[in-house]
């Protein structure tokens, strides 16, 4: 059995889902199909999933939203109007965004993950519609029939008993159409992944059928060895493994949903990034292990966003349990971090900016300064972080230092280096007006005269 996600642009028109429906027939195997919201048709449309939180925004405040549902109805109205679907689909979504919209807004977060989700769950009824309308047996199923996530307040996820629930679904003769990006807990109620996270709905189901392979169909042909917007034709990758596409998803490749390759790391499905557009194409295939393939990095990613705590405490690697105090007070604000790059007498804790606010900043600055009676404590914002990945680094030396040299030449300072313990990646701290021009330094660096 085969699992295959098709992400926003792949399922964003009629002609668009034709695709869908051509590539899941070509392959008898693929029964299992997750499906996003949506998304834009061109570079100046809006995707639904934007549509649908500007309905939640309005909604909150009491506005009349009718012009607003409506607007995301014939979204989908122009859908089925090329699908050639009769109206039927479009007065279930009609109802079904009316009845989100007079929910519980008691709690505004869960109430804006009910109407954002309305994106992905109609969608998912539109396109099994379709297949069946077109002779491909096809049944829509909900996350409600056993994909459990966790309560509030933590981040979403799904808890053990999701993939014991799902499991039937191997046992399907129909092409099960599925909606991304949401779950419901014990109690019922709707909570979304982040956003992107139809690829988490995708591996959870390939995860739980125990599925031969995980497809995550998007709009290009393959994971490239950088940013092809920044660096000029960049390296293709054939293959990657778990651990070093987690790396560079989670700086900045917005290819592949990072936490996507947990539930299929697990158990070890392997994961094909293939085209829409181009289904020939190979892809690039994501696997628990892979040849040595004579080159020390497989890709460069960069991401900006971050902040950075600076504590310095004279004799701090003496005093028992600082670094304990130190985060407690970041998860009292229930803040999560990234890098903790450290000395004798100073650590510095990067977090991601957007969990930062002016208020929540003074209370952590006022508390390091007094609880911990720090010399000096600063939050400094504006950073990048520079990642290179690859499972050749662990045996290559002067690796680093030929990093450091290419990025001096661009003039920039490295305020942070990180090595994982794994020794697959090597992280740079560096200001984000620096973050382009220190990615091209490093594609030079090790890509230049290279072709795989």
């Amino acid at each position: 059995m085969i699992v295959c996600k098709f992400g926003g642009t792949s399922v964003a028109s009629a002609e668009q889902i034709q695709k869908v429906a051509n590539i899941v027939k070509s392959n008898p195997a693929r029964k299992i199909v997750a499906v996003s919201a949506p998304g834009k048709r061109s570079g100046d449309d809006i995707k639904v999933t934007d549509l649908l939180i500007n309905l939640a925004m309005a909604a909150l405040k009491n506005e009349d939203v009718e012009e607003k549902v409506q607007t995301v109805v014939n979204r989908f109205k122009a859908i089925a109007d090329g699908l050639q679907l009769d109206h039927t689909i479009c007065g279930v979504i009609a109802e079904d965004l009316h009845e989100r919209v007079q929910g519980d807004k008691s709690n505004e977060e869960l109430f804006i993950d009910s109407i954002k989700a309305a994106g992905e769950d109609n969608n998912a009824k539109l396109i099994a519609a379709y297949f069946n309308s077109i002779g491909m047996p096809a049944r829509y199923v909900s996350p409600k029939d056993g994909l459990v996530v966790n309560d509030l307040p933590e981040r979403t996820f799904a808890l053990p008993e999701a993939y014991a629930n799902l499991a039937p679904l191997k046992n399907t003769k129909e092409i099960i159409v599925f909606p991304g990006f949401f779950g419901y807990t014990k109690a019922g109620i709707l909570r979304t992944f982040d956003r992107g996270g139809s690829d988490i709905t995708g591996s959870i189901l390939a995860a739980a059928v125990e599925a031969e392979l995980y497809e995550n169909f998007t709009d290009v042909d393959c994971v490239f060895s950088a940013n092809p917007k920044v660096v000029n034709d960049p390296v293709e990758i054939k293959e990657i493994t778990y651990r070093e596409m987690r790396e560079l998803s989670y700086a900045g490749f917005s290819v592949f949903h990072d936490e996507a390759l947990m539930p299929v790391y697990k158990i070890g499905v392997p994961v094909n990034i293939k085209n829409t557009n181009n289904p020939s194409a190979p892809g690039t295939r994501i696997v628990p292990s892979r040849p040595a393939t004579g080159r020390a990095v497989t890709g460069i990613s960069a991401d900006s966003g971050f902040s950075t705590l600076y504590v310095s405490k004279y004799l701090m690697n003496r005093e028992v349990g600082f670094g304990r105090k130190l985060l407690q007070i970041l998860e009292d604000e229930n803040i999560s971090y990234e890098h903790t790059p450290s000395g004798l007498d100073d650590i510095s804790v990067i977090m991601r900016s957007n969990q930062i606010t002016p208020e929540n900043e003074a209370r952590i600055l006022s508390r390091v300064k007094h609880e911990l009676h720090a010399d000096d404590v600063q939050m400094r914002h504006g950073f990048s972080m520079i990642v290179i990945v690859g499972e050749g680094m662990r045996n290559n030396t002067g690796l680093a230092a030929r990093a450091a040299t290419a990025i001096s030449k661009t003039g920039a300072n490295i305020e942070m280096i990180n090595q994982g313990s794994s020794e697959v990646s090597l992280v740079f701290g560096v200001l984000q007006e620096f973050e382009n021009q220190i990615l091209q330094a490093l594609y030079e660096e090790f890509f230049a005269h290279v072709r795989v």
